[in-house]
């Protein structure tokens, strides 16, 4: 259950889409492919940016060609980035590695008590 202060405004509580493939891609199309979730590397949410992807190229006066952005987006949303994205994030093989983080804190600062409480 959600509270109502944790639920965004409209449009921000709709979950982008991933723009369809394009002969000639934009930054834009990179940008919303990420937010909608398609790399891996984040949850489908809109993400305003301070500066949004490729403005420090073109302030430089090298804009990106449009098939380096197309080989950008291949890369961004290939299988085994994704799969390394889903074990790095704790949701695909690796999600064991958390709780047992904890449980050697826990563990560790359960022996300093004890033995904080048993020395005279």
């Amino acid at each position: 259950m959600a509270f109502r202060s944790e639920t965004p405004p409209p449009p921000a509580d709709r979950a982008p889409e991933a723009p369809p493939a394009s002969a000639h891609p934009t930054v834009a199309q990179l940008k919303a492919q990420i937010d909608a979730g398609v790399t891996g590397d984040k949850v489908a949410a809109h993400d305003p940016g301070l500066s949004p992807l490729g403005t420090d190229d073109e302030a430089a006066g090298r804009p990106p060609e449009p098939a380096r952005i197309a080989e950008a987006r291949r890369q961004e949303a290939h299988p085994r980035r994704l799969r390394a994205a889903l074990m790095a994030t704790g949701q695909g093989p690796n999600r064991w590695v958390m709780p047992l983080y904890a449980g050697i804190v826990l563990g560790a600062a359960a022996l300093i008590g004890l033995g904080w409480w048993l020395v005279p």
